[in-house]
C-alpha cells in the first residue's frame, strides 16, 4: 500500500452542480418565464459536490507537499420533488464542468499526538441551465475552501483518522438574478471526521463525515439549513491499483429560511452511488470515477463522472 500516492482527504469546493434545491427553483421560475422572485430561485445551494473522496481519505500521508488537481462534469435532466417525481421542464439541462487546484502541506509538527497539516482549494468553474426558452451560463472562479489545521492519527498499519474544521468563503461570481451562478454569496463551516480501515491483506473501508453550517445571504435574506453529508469507499488494494464502490449519502437536517421565515418540506436529499479505479504510481496516483444519483428529494438527479491526478513533493 503506497499512503502517499493514496492520499485523498479533502473536499472539492464550490461546484455548483451540486447546488440541489437552487435548480429546482430555476426550473419551475423558468416555467413561468421567471415572473417569480429570481431572489428565491437561487436559494438552498450547498457548497459540496459530494462523493469527493474516496481511498485512504482518512490516512494523512508523511510530511511533505502535495498539489492535487481534480476534474469533474455533472450532468442532470431530472428533478425530484419531495415525493420522488420527476418535476423538471420540458428540455431541462443542467451540465457542469469544473477544476480544482489543491494543495496539500503536511508539517512535520505533532499536536494531541497527530500529524499537522493545511490545505486550500481553488475551483475554476463552467456552468450552463437549460429551461424552457432561456439558457443561463456562468464561467469562473468558485467559492474557495480552505482548513488552517488538519489533524493526522496513525493509530496503528490498519487504522487512521483525519479531524479538521473547512471554510467556505464566498469568492466566486455571484448575481441574485442569474441561476448558473458560480459562487453561493455565503460562509459555510463544516467539521470533519475522516476515517479508514485497511486490512493487512488490502481490504479498505472509509469515510468522510461532515456537517455543514451555512450562514446567511445577505443579498437574498435566505439561510440554507444544516446539512449532513457522508462520502464513502469500499474497496480492495492489488500492487499498485484499487478498486472500489465510492460516493456519499446526503442529507439536510434542519429547515431553510426566507426573511425568517422556515421554508417547509423542502429538505434535500440524494444517494450517489458508483465505480471508482485508481493506480499508484512511485509519487503520484491517477483516479478515475463514476457515479450516479439515486434516492433523490427535493434535488437534481444526475451524473458525475471524476478524474483526479496527485504527484508527491
Amino acid at each position: 500500500m503506497n499512503r502517499i500516492g493514496s492520499y485523498t482527504l479533502g473536499m472539492f469546493a464550490s461546484i455548483s452542480g451540486h447546488s440541489f434545491k437552487l435548480i429546482i427553483l430555476i426550473a419551475f421560475i423558468a416555467t413561468m418565464l421567471l415572473a417569480s422572485s429570481p431572489a428565491q430561485a437561487l436559494e438552498g445551494a450547498g457548497h459540496y459536490v459530494g462523493g469527493n473522496e474516496d481511498f485512504m481519505a482518512g490516512a494523512l500521508p508523511p510530511p511533505g507537499f502535495y498539489p492535487i488537481s481534480y476534474l469533474v462534469n455533472y450532468n442532470a435532466t431530472k428533478i425530484r420533488d419531495n415525493n420522488g417525481n420527476d418535476v423538471a421542464p420540458p428540455n431541462f439541462k443542467l451540465n457542469v464542468y469544473a477544476y480544482a487546484f489543491r494543495f496539500v502541506h503536511v508539517t512535520k509538527m505533532k499536536l494531541l499526538g497527530a500529524d499537522v497539516a493545511w490545505h486550500a482549494i481553488i475551483p475554476l468553474v463552467d456552468q450552463k441551465v437549460d429551461v424552457p426558452g432561456t439558457t443561463f451560463k456562468s464561467s469562473g472562479l468558485g467559492d474557495i475552501e480552505f482548513a488552517p489545521l488538519i489533524l493526522g492519527w496513525h493509530f496503528n498499519k490498519n487504522f487512521h483518522l483525519i479531524g479538521t474544521l473547512d471554510f467556505m468563503a464566498p469568492t466566486g461570481k455571484y448575481d441574485k438574478t442569474d441561476p448558473s451562478s458560480i459562487g453561493q454569496n455565503y460562509w459555510t463551516i463544516a467539521p470533519i471526521l475522516a476515517p479508514t480501515y485497511i486490512s493487512d491483506g488490502g481490504f479498505e473501508v472509509s469515510g468522510k463525515f461532515q456537517y455543514f453550517f451555512n450562514t446567511k445571504n445577505n443579498d437574498t435574506k435566505y439561510t440554507s439549513g444544516n446539512e449532513f453529508l457522508l462520502d464513502y469507499l469500499v474497496g480492495q488494494h492489488v500492487g499498485n491499483w484499487n478498486f472500489g464502490v465510492n460516493g456519499f449519502i446526503h442529507k439536510q437536517l434542519t429547515d431553510d429560511e426566507s426573511n425568517g421565515v422556515k421554508v417547509k418540506d423542502f429538505l434535500a436529499q440524494t444517494v450517489s452511488v458508483g465505480p471508482a479505479i485508481q493506480y499508484n504510481y512511485k509519487n503520484m496516483f491517477f483516479n478515475a470515477k463514476y457515479q450516479w444519483d439515486t434516492s433523490v428529494r427535493n434535488a437534481p438527479e444526475g451524473q458525475k463522472i471524476w478524474l483526479k491526478f496527485l504527484y508527491a513533493f
